[in-house]
């Protein structure tokens, strides 16, 4: 039987894991060691994908998020990994083999997180859960992000899927993107406001010019949402992730409801930020 595809990621997403690997364990750590009340942590994988990677740089197999959280000690109290291709599910399951806390659900993480996810991470049942929105590109729905922010229960680190956004989205001309893509922005975003800070108007020989803002700008556009629409109390500064040649490929936003754990990313941000 054929194995699921296993993805070849490149050096910044190797910088990512070792980011969620390190916030994992300090988060681990503070619920396990919370007494008086006491709380079930959970971690929540959106994309978990096999479970490993191939690196790009060395050609060597690089432990996924799903498999580094599930290292963790003290470990968390229950796993939930979702993906929408069967075969890395399969995959995952076959890797982790029989364990009562870990829980794998194939589908559409939008839905499931809504459904079956998030209803078991309820701030009055004493639950708190790491998770973690990472998709390929415009495919999560913003109504997961402010389910998240509303349920005050949950940190989630999310990716902003910049390059995606750039190729496929803020064209020049923004007659040119095609419906589909819009509707994958309007999705992720959760309206239409993107349109109006997207684009800048400056004057130019025959009137106004429309140009795209900066990436820089545009992603503190998202942050400003985080912070104001899905209500998330801290969302540091994210942490722009560069390919080879130094382009921004996505931004690693993180967001919560504890000034304990924004400084702890903040520090994380920062150690990697300067490599």
């Amino acid at each position: 039987m054929a194995g699921p595809k296993i993805d070849e990621i490149g050096p910044w997403s190797e910088v990512k894991l070792d980011i969620l690997k390190r916030y994992a364990v300090e988060y681990s750590k503070i619920l396990s060691n919370q007494k008086n009340p006491s709380f079930f942590h959970v971690y929540i994988d959106a994309f978990a994908g096999a479970g490993f990677h191939l690196s790009e740089t060395t050609g060597e197999m690089v432990l996924g998020s799903p498999l580094n959280a599930l290292l963790v000690r003290p470990p968390f109290r229950e796993y939930h990994l979702i993906d929408l291709d069967g075969d890395k599910i399969a995959g995952l399951d076959r890797f982790i083999g029989e364990r009562k806390d870990v829980f794998l659900h194939k589908g559409n993480c939008n839905q499931v997180l809504l459904r079956d996810v998030f209803p078991k991470v309820l701030r009055e049942d004493f639950r708190r859960g790491l998770c973690l929105l990472d998709p390929y590109g415009l495919t999560l729905d913003w109504n997961v992000i402010q389910k998240a922010g509303q349920m005050q229960s949950l940190d989630i680190f999310i990716n902003f899927p910049i390059y995606d956004i750039n190729i496929n989205v803020l064209h020049r001309d923004p007659k040119t993107v095609l419906p589909l893509h819009i509707e994958r922005m309007n999705t992720y975003w959760g309206d239409k406001s993107w349109r109006e800070v997207a684009y800048e108007k400056s004057p130019g020989l025959f009137g106004d010019m429309e140009e795209k803002v900066t990436n820089r700008r545009f992603a503190e556009a998202f942050r400003e949402r985080l912070k104001k629409i899905a209500g998330f109390k801290k969302v540091p500064q994210p942490l722009p992730m560069r390919n080879s040649r130094n382009s921004v490929v996505y931004y690693l936003f993180f967001a919560s409801h504890k000034n304990t754990a924004e400084n702890i990313v903040k520090y994380i941000f920062d150690t990697f930020g300067k490599h």
